[in-house]
């Protein structure tokens, strides 16, 4: 982790994905999860958190210490890990607007 750089945290998490609209919060598996349509995040385990990516293999590939997948994941193409003490702030709020987008996003209501 860089000097100075705090690390993600389920809040961080959970304060970018119920920002955007029609996210709802519920347990998934015993753990936090959000959703628009379909899942777009969970806490897989209290280091690590659950998205989707049509960027998979190129993520885990270039930033294997921060993006990767476990056996689990492996029938799931759009499922990748990302480890929370080492992804930047902002990509992890890029990779959840990803997510999102890939989950089926909401349309804003009127």
């Amino acid at each position: 982790m860089e000097r100075g750089r705090r690390t993600a945290t389920v809040e961080d998490v959970r304060q970018v994905c119920l920002s955007l609209p029609g996210v709802s919060e519920r347990l998934s598996w015993k753990q936090p999860a959000w959703f628009a349509r379909t899942l777009m995040a969970r806490m897989w385990d209290e280091d690590s958190l659950t998205v989707k990516s049509a960027e998979r293999e190129a993520l885990a590939a270039l930033q294997p210490d921060i993006y990767f997948w476990t056996p689990h994941h492996e029938s799931s193409p759009l499922l990748v890990l990302v480890r929370l003490a080492c992804v930047p702030q902002d990509e992890l709020a890029e990779m959840l607007r990803e997510s999102y987008r890939l989950a089926g996003a909401l349309p804003p209501t009127v």
